[in-house]
């Protein structure tokens, strides 16, 4: 028998935060000039901000399929909104119960159903997929039908109260009272609270004492907004026609939805507060370490685009920051990061073991790259959803990115040169060698054009199973899922 290898650190509880479509550069500790988050830059200062993180796909259900499973998309095999996670493929949860640990979830998980074992010891107002199937009209991806629910996004937009801000209130008490708890602070063994928000996700309205923080005469207007700063790739061009949310949008609209969603990030730093405070003031700070990150970014407006679904920066990347005991205190880290490295370190943060089939997870523990390893890592996302004419993928390489589309043109940006991603050097002969690396790279983790392949007959697996395309399209657009105790509104 091999001996005991000694954990590098103290096995603590942990508590894990998420929002929904939360883009990283909106928090005061990114330096953005405007958005208020005084309690994201106090976990930042106190912790380790990792400045380069990024979605497995950039869009919900998927995203969150990746995070639970550690896996990527194309291994997984959760391709969309219309195939959530059901646990069939176990993840750190379910190592995490099987050795004894408690894992509480508190709010939004995006799976099948409440009745699946997804890796949680109890959930707590969870929100599942509309009718334990999601979004199915979100399948069709030849000839694009047009998204009658993108309406919806300019005119949710502005001050007041929604479904979704009521639900988040809900959620911080939850968890604020799930801490307070004896169980909480006598469990056996470390536990993990998974407490995940839905906020900033549209509808872009704010309350009203967050959305007053900013004036809608003085909100930035988004970059490359102008019809000269949006993509001309066939791709995006179809992706506007299906979920063309931007042809709702006045200057009135895109000012208010710039103020909603600044304010929706402000009150998401309101609720992370009260979260952190409890566990402080239930006397767990030196027994837990504490995670924040999203499931994807927001678009807000620039390129003319809203949402997310895209390679683009402002959708792809997403914000992580960790503290707690020892966990390097005002570092930021550079080193590339995405979601499946949740799993590793959840599992190293409590002292659990992997299982055999853990060995080809794609992950490292954040607290080995805080450390310094693997410095020069790669990060992929994919993304095979709605209003995805074709297969997407993503791989950044140091400053390089590369977004391959199956059958299309690729797209290749120097990202310290042009942050912005306007200028592709895809076609440059000076930078073959590096397109020709990054490609390679790229086939390494997966062949695009299989794993397209498969997703495409999966999909439409599902669509003949509910009736095929025209029964798809009477059933209509929700826009986005109802929070519990909501109706889904459809759009036909």
């Amino acid at each position: 028998m091999e001996p005991e290898i000694e954990p590098r650190i103290k096995p603590k509880n942990l508590l894990f935060i998420m929002s929904d479509q939360h883009g990283p550069s909106f928090m005061g500790c990114s330096s953005h000039p405007m958005v208020k988050t005084p309690n994201l830059d106090r976990l930042a200062a106190r912790g380790t901000r990792f400045e380069n993180a990024y979605t497995n796909c950039p869009i919900c259900v998927p995203a969150r399929a990746s995070f639970a499973t550690g896996r990527y998309v194309h291994d997984c095999g959760y391709w969309d909104n219309a195939d959530p996670y059901d646990g069939a493929v176990e993840g750190w949860g379910h190592r995490l119960i099987a050795q004894g640990h408690t894992v509480v979830s508190i709010g939004k998980l995006h799976y099948r159903c409440e009745d699946d074992p997804t890796g949680f010891s109890q959930q707590v107002i969870p929100l599942h997929v509309v009718d334990g199937v999601g979004d199915l009209i979100g399948l069709i991806r030849d000839d694009l039908p047009e998204r009658k629910a993108a309406a919806k996004y300019a005119g949710d937009t502005g001050r007041g109260e929604s479904s979704y801000i009521n639900y988040d209130r809900n959620i911080a008490d939850a968890a604020v009272k799930w801490l307070s708890e004896d169980a909480a602070r006598n469990a056996d063994k470390p536990w993990v609270l998974f407490v995940s928000f839905v906020c900033p996700h549209f509808p872009l309205i704010a309350p009203e004492e967050f959305y007053d923080f900013y004036p809608e005469d003085q909100v930035p207007w988004p970059d490359l907004y102008d019809e000269a700063g949006r993509p001309t790739h066939p791709y995006y061009h179809a992706m506007r026609e299906c979920i063309n949310y931007d042809k709702y949008f006045d200057e009135a609209a895109v000012r208010r939805a710039v103020a909603g969603y600044f304010g929706l990030c402000s009150f998401v730093d309101h609720n992370v507060g009260k979260v952190v405070d409890a566990l402080e003031a239930a006397g767990l700070a030196d027994d837990t370490r504490i995670v924040y990150t999203s499931d994807h970014g927001e678009a807000l407006g620039k390129r003319g685009l809203w949402g997310k679904s895209t390679m683009f920066e402002e959708s792809a990347a997403v914000p992580l920051i960790m503290a707690g005991p020892d966990v390097p205190a005002g570092k930021t880290v550079s080193t590339l990061t995405s979601l499946v490295d949740s799993a590793p370190t959840i599992m190293e943060c409590v002292g659990a073991k992997p299982a055999p089939a853990d060995a080809t997870l794609p992950g490292r523990s954040l607290f080995e790259i805080a450390a310094g390893a693997d410095s020069e890592r790669t990060a992929f996302s994919e993304y095979h959803a709605a209003a995805s004419m074709t297969g997407t993928f993503m791989l950044r390489d140091g400053n390089y990115k590369l977004v391959y589309f199956d059958g299309m043109e690729p797209e290749h940006f120097d990202l310290e040169a042009d942050p912005d991603e306007t200028r592709n050097l895809a076609a440059l002969p000076e930078f073959a060698d590096v397109l020709a690396r990054m490609t390679a790279r790229l086939r390494d983790i997966c062949d695009p054009e299989e794993v397209d392949r498969r997703a495409r007959a999966d999909q439409a697996a599902t669509i003949d199973r509910h009736g095929g395309r025209e029964e798809l399209l009477k059933r209509g657009d929700f826009g986005y899922s109802p929070a519990p105790g909501q109706k889904p509104e459809f759009s036909v």
